[in-house]
């Protein structure tokens, strides 16, 4: 079960995604983003929560937002056991800044490299 996205892990608070977008802080990876806020969770035994975006004006068709946005998951639960959170809880939004729909492969890569980066961002300030 390493690889798997329960819902408790699955951030839906409006309240915390609208603070995201206010103090919260981010990498990049094209053509991902990552929003990252540290904050107490009410849900025990998880160490964060992850919700995934992706905008209505560069995909016009639901179709297509719907896919890339299932993708994004997918990529997300088999990578993110190499997330290094110790001692602390975050939440986290993915958004998809790309105006093309990318392999899944390509975002495979993106996701490793934008965990990385993330990794890197909470080591330093930490």
């Amino acid at each position: 079960m390493a690889h798997s996205y329960p819902r408790k892990e699955k951030l839906k608070s409006k309240k915390l995604i609208e603070a995201l977008f206010i103090e919260g802080r981010s990498v990049k990876s094209f053509p991902l983003r990552l929003i990252y806020m540290e904050t107490p969770l009410k849900e025990e035994g998880i160490s964060h929560q992850v919700s995934v975006s992706v905008s209505k004006r560069n995909f016009k068709l639901a179709v297509s937002r719907n896919r890339i946005k299932r993708l994004m998951r997918e990529s997300y639960r088999l990578h993110k056991d190499q997330i290094c959170i110790k001692g602390t809880t975050f939440v986290m939004l993915i958004i998809y800044t790309g105006r093309e729909e990318v392999s899944q492969q390509q975002l495979h890569k993106a996701m490793v490299k934008l965990i990385k980066r993330f990794n890197d961002a909470i080591s330093t300030t930490t």
